[in-house]
């Protein structure tokens, strides 16, 4: 299956070979300490360390569910009238498909899914970029792109990309791809990055933007056994990170669908921004603050923490 899509989700291997998520999980570290193919959050890839790139169908086959309620978050953060930037990838397209419901929007993207949901949306106005066409992602890239950016100023850009650290912020695998994410961050006052929890704790080959950059991550609730990915979380969050959770599923048995305010679970700042004065104000527990505890449990209880928050 990854041979003949390039990357495939834990989800899907236990489906089709219909067994535990925890034996699919168990194999798949076999067949990679073959080098048959790389491990990734949630899922397996072929073989390539930092410099491979799934293309766009490989990616929309992952985390299909988690982008899905990520996408209806990140909406709720858009205001009638409001101009914003939306970059290339398969969450921000999920993204797009519901912006074409918000009325006075105006869209700057180099992303030709993003500007295809929103073609028919009659209240929308799409501005393309320039460029080369990537067609691996389907995106506007080069110098072109990156010169029709020039003098712009938006409210928010909204950015996914292939991995997130809070040493690194985000990262992706492609030169090109990355030198347009940044210009998209240069012409926002607010930066947007839209991850699910896969690629937490992933790193890739070019930076896009530096975690000091970025304002918000709306992500996923990370799986009980992914300790990784919620260390990764506090960790964005102890770097200044507002953090905001999908966790509704939309509506179900007959209840009414959440209001974007109901939508919103972020994580209160736990600490002032690199460079600024501290201010007081409560927020997730760092490291060193449950005095007298061992590292072990210190550790397990910033994790129970951010899960409950």
């Amino acid at each position: 299956m990854v041979r003949a899509n390039g990357a495939v989700s834990l989800r899907e291997l236990a489906r089709v070979v219909q067994t535990s998520e925890v034996t699919v999980r168990r194999d798949v570290r076999a067949l990679e300490a073959e080098g048959l193919l790389d491990r990734r959050h949630g899922g397996a890839v072929l073989p390539g360390g930092f410099t491979r790139e799934s293309g766009f169908p490989q990616k929309s086959h992952l985390a299909t569910a988690e982008k899905t309620a990520i996408a209806d978050l990140a909406a709720s953060f858009v205001e009638e009238g409001e101009a914003i930037v939306v970059g290339a990838g398969t969450t921000t397209q999920e993204l797009a498909r519901r912006l074409a419901r918000v009325p006075g929007l105006t869209v700057v993207t180099n992303s030709l899914l993003v500007a295809q949901a929103l073609a028919h949306a009659n209240r929308v106005e799409v501005v393309m970029t320039g460029g080369t066409l990537r067609g691996s992602n389907y995106a506007l890239v080069g110098s072109g792109a990156e010169q029709s950016l020039q003098g712009l100023r938006v409210s928010r850009a909204f950015l996914s990309g292939s991995g997130l650290t809070a040493e690194r912020g985000l990262s992706t695998s492609n030169m090109l791809s990355a030198s347009v994410d940044r210009a998209l961050v240069q012409a926002a006052a607010e930066v947007v990055v839209l991850a699910d929890h896969t690629k937490l704790g992933t790193d890739t080959m070019f930076q896009t933007v530096p975690t000091d950059v970025i304002t918000r991550l709306v992500t996923d609730e990370p799986p009980g056994h992914d300790d990784r990915a919620a260390t990764e979380l506090q960790a964005l969050a102890d770097q200044g990170v507002q953090i905001a959770v999908a966790g509704g599923s939309g509506t179900q048995g007959g209840e009414q669908a959440p209001t974007r305010e109901q939508r919103r679970r972020d994580v209160p700042l736990p600490a002032p921004r690199r460079g600024q004065v501290p201010g007081g104000g409560p927020g997730l527990r760092a490291a060193g603050v449950l005095g007298g505890e061992s590292p072990e449990r210190e550790r397990a209880a910033r994790v129970a923490d951010l899960r409950r928050r």
